[in-house]
């Protein structure tokens, strides 16, 4: 699959058959992120792949009662390591890098799950506290986003997006 056609056609899945997600397919999944640009390349981040139905059910309970989760039939919990990041980059890397590097190796999660055909929603909206808890966090490690994986069972339509000219800039920001 080309690389602008994982892009365009991945789309937020909320409904997942009842099959399971192979093995093979999670490793791939998992390198693709490892695959992802990070500050100065110490990859802080750590992701947690769930399968435990129980657990499932409590990262729903998590999410605001979001029910899609728990039926997913992998969730995988993306995490910034606070403490790997800010022993280069201080407080920044506590505060921001070590967060963009989570987010920029879902995004690379995200597109191979779409590019091997399954699907995926990020949900970066729950109780991080309930979240540590359910997985035994350490208080270094910030969940940043929940991810179920599944076989897609609906095709949604493609959402609205800005145009171009609503949202760039030329060389400063109030360009207009």
């Amino acid at each position: 699959m080309d690389v602008f056609e994982a892009i365009s056609g991945r789309r937020s899945i909320r409904k997942f058959k009842k099959k399971d997600v192979e093995r093979d397919l999670i490793l791939k999944i998992v390198e693709a992120g490892i695959w992802a640009p990070s500050a100065g390349n110490i990859q802080s981040w750590e992701v947690v792949v769930v399968r435990d139905e129980k657990t499932k059910e409590k990262l729903a309970v998590a999410a605001y009662m979001r029910d899609f989760i728990a039926k997913a039939p992998v969730v995988l919990v993306l995490c910034a390591d606070k403490q790997r990041s800010a022993n280069i980059y201080e407080e920044r890397g506590s505060d921001l890098y070590c967060i963009q590097d989570a987010a920029c190796a879902a995004q690379n999660m995200l597109l191979a799950a779409h590019a091997l055909g399954l699907g995926t929603c990020w949900v970066g909206a729950f109780d991080e506290e309930l979240v540590r808890k359910t997985l035994d966090v350490p208080e270094h490690i910030q969940p940043v986003a929940l991810i179920p994986l599944g076989y897609p069972d609906e095709k949604p339509y493609p959402p609205l997006r800005r145009e171009i000219d609503d949202l760039m800039n030329c060389e400063t920001f109030n360009d207009m």
